[in-house]
């Protein structure tokens, strides 16, 4: 049967050593919760780190210890001591961490910790690569792990991946000066789906994809490795009926059963000083903006004194990182910050802030909640902020303001709330005078808005959907997978190959027996493909012709010297054995005059693009141009070139990254079925990559095999993955 394998690099439990006992205590954090109804049953296993590095385990506790995991279908993977301080406190949160927040000035580069991040990757990629079985799927979590995903799809093909990434993509200007940036995004492209919490961070990915790989971007579809991998937001959400019932049965007890921080707090509420509460609540770490709120709290104290004694900041620091400098400079700062606001403005009665620096358990969260009037979160930047939908689902009377920074995923979906600039302290001032004044039919207006959301979209709801995305992705994949070249088909191939007594063979050169270079003079045929088009020519029952879109001075460069037939700028000249090269078509270039100038001014225009001048078409090639710019220019010099030819025998002929204007009727299907004329084939073989080599498939007869080299829409009946692909389909030939 069929599992599904999660991965994450803390396993969603703590272990507890106990004299000789090891005891594995279920976490309740978000992804946990949010994974329960992935990870049930018997059908999931979870793999991840257990938090005890090889340092602190000897041979009977690791046995301990992998008997606790599988008692809650965890597998463990093991790290050592440097593991952990070169993938986790290295290389994830120096580097990755604050460049995908946009701390530029934090992050932290170093050769060492990225090898250590590869290293670690692999060990999970190996872990998982012991647990898996035909049919399972895997869904991968978060910055840690962005590798993990292409090391699995290098060992198992043909898995089904997920990756999530919980934590903002940053814009491409941004990504652009990680050292290790190709990297990166390869390793995420090995998933089949990749979610991201909103569309903003989808967008970001999709265009650093385009901006550094240079892979063509269908809508949300990346072709990828001649895949295509979808990438969609699924925004996350909460546990929404544990905090909403939490929320009930806390308003609901007695005196007596309150905790001791909510007694506190009646106190404050029903004594002579009803301050209203202002609620903070955050990881301590320089992404949630806490200083800023500090100074900005006081702007509003001094830009609003009516206020003073009448509202008071909760601000609830959960401790993260202490041993790391920069966050002992913040905790520092905002110690300060706290110590001087509160001396600037206490009273006898009433001070301005109340601050904890410490984790609080579940019931005492609740116990804020519900007790505050405003809750004021306003991060820097943030994946989501979980905190934004808990307080809302806590609001069991509807009641209550939440005041929401921007630069939160969630501030995409909580339109309802009061949303603001965290960087701007007058639009914050304001907005929390204009929070404490609302009146509650407004409060409760907002509120049932939210609150139906968030219970709808449920965390459950966001795992269920993602997991049927990516069956979805399959789905698309079998559309295709009919007619990939392998298998029982390839055999046929093969097998039609060796029986034929006279067979032909039309074989692209760009993108086909050669990857696309930037510079389009560095294709040059390396010696292995020499080497296998020497082996097919020499077989005489074989005809092999090589069909390109390229000039016939570069083709005679490269070829003159063998012996295959050419055919050359799509059909428009022919090169035979012993022969000198013999124009097909009755065509000139007078035209060149009246068009190469707009192609010059559309290349001063557009950095990175050049022009290309064959005998008897003109070729404005734009690969190496920023993505967007050049799809836009491509299609102003389309229109611009449509008009120029209406009254000429020319056409535009759009290939990969390139616009090139030729004379009409000239195509490589033509030029093709001529060289079937006169003689009786009984083996007909086309492979090639881009739209022109779609006219030479529709033109050859039913019986021939076409093949289209990676996943696009194409007429071909097959396709293959890549270059290397061809090369060992044409080595088979041979063999």
């Amino acid at each position: 049967m069929s599992k599904t394998i999660i991965i994450s690099n803390r396993l969603p439990l703590q272990l507890e050593i106990n004299n000789n006992s090891i005891t594995a205590i279920p976490s309740v954090g978000g992804l946990a919760t949010g994974m329960k109804s992935v990870h049930s049953g018997s059908d999931s296993i979870w793999v991840g780190w257990s938090g005890l590095t090889d340092e602190n385990l000897d041979s009977k506790s690791e046995i301990l210890v992998k008997n606790a995991l599988k008692k809650h279908q965890c597998v463990g993977v093991s790290l050592t001591e440097a593991e952990v301080d070169g993938f986790y406190y290295g290389f994830s949160n120096n580097a990755l961490w604050p460049l995908f927040h946009y701390f530029m000035e934090y992050t932290s580069f170093e050769k060492e910790t990225w090898e250590t991040y590869q290293s670690v990757n692999q060990k999970f990629a190996d872990v998982v690569i012991d647990n898996l079985e035909e049919g399972d799927s895997i869904w991968v979590h978060d910055y840690q792990l962005l590798l993990l995903p292409e090391m699995i799809r290098k060992k198992k093909p043909d898995v089904t991946i997920g990756f999530f990434l919980h934590i903002p993509f940053p814009s491409y200007e941004v990504f652009r000066t990680i050292p290790c940036r190709e990297a990166l995004l390869k390793g995420m492209l090995g998933a089949d789906l990749i979610g991201f919490h909103t569309y903003d961070y989808e967008r970001h990915f999709l265009s650093s994809t385009q901006r550094i790989l240079g892979h063509e971007i269908n809508f949300n579809n990346v072709h990828f490795d001649n895949r295509i991998v979808k990438v969609d937001s699924f925004p996350m959400g909460i546990d929404y009926d544990k905090f909403h019932d939490a929320a009930q049965h806390h308003n609901d007890k007695e005196k007596k059963e309150k905790t001791e921080i909510q007694q506190e707090i009646d106190k404050h509420l029903t004594g002579g000083n009803k301050a209203k509460l202002i609620l903070s609540i955050d990881r301590l770490d320089y992404t949630k903006g806490i200083a800023n709120r500090l100074r900005a709290f006081e702007y509003f104290l001094d830009k609003y004194p009516q206020f003073k004694g009448k509202a008071r900041l909760v601000m609830l620091a959960v401790p993260s990182r202490s041993d790391v400098p920069q966050y002992q400079i913040l905790k520092n700062e905002i110690d300060q910050l706290v110590g001087r606001i509160n001396g600037k403005f206490a009273e006898v009665s009433w001070t301005p802030i109340w601050y904890f620096y410490r984790s609080m358990p579940f019931e005492n969260l609740i116990d804020l909640y519900t007790s505050s009037e405003v809750a004021l979160l306003t991060p820097i930047r943030d994946g989501m902020n979980l905190v934004a939908k808990e307080y809302i689902a806590s609001r069991v009377d509807k009641k209550g303001v939440l005041i929401l920074s921007e630069m939160t995923g969630a501030s995409k979906e909580m339109s309802e709330a009061l949303i603001i600039n965290p960087n701007n302290f007058e639009e914050i001032a304001d907005t929390i005078k204009m929070a404490l004044e609302m009146p509650e039919e407004e409060q409760i207006k907002r509120n049932t808005a939210l609150q139906k959301r968030l219970k709808r979209y449920n965390v459950e709801k966001w795992a269920n959907d993602f997991m049927e995305a990516l069956e979805g992705t399959q789905a698309t994949l079998k559309k295709f997978s009919l007619k990939k070249l392998s298998g029982t088909t390839k055999e046929k191939l093969i097998t039609d190959f060796s029986a034929s007594q006279k067979r032909i063979l039309f074989l692209d050169y760009d993108g086909t027996l050669a990857p696309f270079e930037k510079i389009p003079e560095n294709a040059k045929p390396t010696q292995k493909i020499f080497n296998i088009l020497d082996a097919l020519h020499k077989d005489p029952k074989t005809k092999l012709v090589i069909i390109t879109g390229r000039d016939k001075k570069t083709f005679n460069d490269w070829f003159g010297h063998k012996e295959y037939t050419l055919i050359t700028e799509h059909g428009a000249w022919l090169k035979e054995k012993d022969t000198d090269w013999e124009l097909l078509e009755r065509i000139d270039n007078t035209w060149f005059e009246s068009i190469a100038p707009v192609l010059e001014s559309y290349t001063d225009r557009t950095p990175g693009s050049l022009v290309e001048e064959k005998n008897y078409s003109l070729a404005w090639h734009f690969r190496n141009v920023d993505p967007d710019l050049g799809k836009k220019r491509a299609i102003e010099l389309k229109t611009t070139v449509q008009h120029l030819i209406s009254n000429h025998n020319l056409e535009i002929l759009e290939g990969d990254k390139v616009l090139e204007i030729k004379v009409s009727g000239v195509n490589k299907g033509k030029s093709a079925s001529k060289m079937l004329i006169e003689n009786n084939y009984d083996f007909i073989f086309a492979i090639g990559d881009d739209w022109t080599d779609e006219y030479m498939f529709k033109e050859l007869p039913d019986s021939a095999y076409t093949v289209k080299v990676g996943l696009k829409k194409t007429v071909a009946k097959y396709y293959v993955e890549g270059t290397d692909k061809v090369h060992e389909l044409l080595k088979e030939f041979v063999a």
